[in-house]
């Protein structure tokens, strides 16, 4: 949701944000202004993974009904979860800069609290593309990637000539100039129509395994406690390193990593 029209703070992001309800559904309409340009251009089938937050923040009532949903977590693929060889490409919708990024409204990759840095093979990732490294692994290319202006340059610079729905334009942190929700629908449109001509001429974004995963942490105690472990090297203070066979792998082990606590019930 932090690449939504209109997201500049955690206000519209969670749960306990004042305008998260009314940004709920500005993330649905976001997503159904794709998929029905999408139909539009011939698409036969599609599926929408709600990968903000807590998993479940489309209003699914709302959502176009020709769809399926992948909704909660955790999931073996993350945010890419039910990608497989099948698709003819994807779209990223509401998307943000990396945490290596200076600019970028809500700037992170995968834990805005926990991270501050993510690389695969040497390459700093933004959730963009280490989502399209996923779909990557099984021959769908990304298509299109709807943000700010910080994803939508980072996001072109790595995986090519996609088309990119910019809805606004970052002044900082928790700062934007921003379209109005009916200017975004329509360009998400319009974008999304325009993605689909390219499916034959956008080259998937691929890392040939095996693939090391360099992961930086806020904190001391996560790389201390990590290194416990084999598979795992930490090579800093803040920093561990893990080398996986493929993109699946390396998508298991990050969820992994940000998703477990000995206390988890059921």
């Amino acid at each position: 949701m932090e690449g939504l029209v209109g997201v500049v703070t955690d206000q519209q992001l969670g749960p306990n944000g004042f305008e998260y309800e009314r940004f709920r559904k500005i993330y649905t309409n976001e997503v159904n202004a794709a998929i029905e340009a999408a139909f539009e251009a011939g698409a036969t089938e599609i599926l929408v993974s709600d990968s903000h937050g807590n998993g479940q923040g489309l209003l699914i009532e709302d959502l176009n009904p020709n769809v399926q949903l992948v909704r909660s977590w955790p999931r073996p693929l993350s945010m890419m979860e039910g990608i497989d060889a099948s698709y003819d490409g994807i779209f990223f919708i509401g998307y943000h800069a990396s945490t290596s990024n200076m600019n970028g409204v809500r700037a992170h990759t995968m834990s805005s609290a926990s991270l501050t840095s993510l690389k695969l093979n040497g390459v700093a990732m933004s959730e963009a593309s280490f989502n399209a490294a996923i779909a990557g692994h099984f021959d769908v290319p990304v298509l299109l990637i709807t943000g700010d202006d910080a994803i939508a340059k980072e996001a072109s610079a790595l995986l090519g000539d996609i088309e990119t729905a910019i809805v606004k334009w970052a002044y900082g942190f928790h700062s934007a100039r921003t379209l109005l929700p009916d200017a975004a629908y329509a360009l998400i449109r319009d974008k999304s129509i325009k993605a689909l001509s390219k499916i034959n001429t956008i080259t998937p974004y691929k890392m040939e395994g095996p693939i090391t995963l360099e992961v930086s942490f806020k904190n001391y105690q996560p790389p201390e406690l990590l290194a416990y472990l084999s598979t795992i090297e930490r090579i800093d203070s803040h920093t561990i390193r893990y080398i996986g066979k493929d993109m699946i792998e390396i998508s298991k082990f990050m969820k992994f990593v940000l998703s477990y606590s000995v206390g988890l019930k059921p």
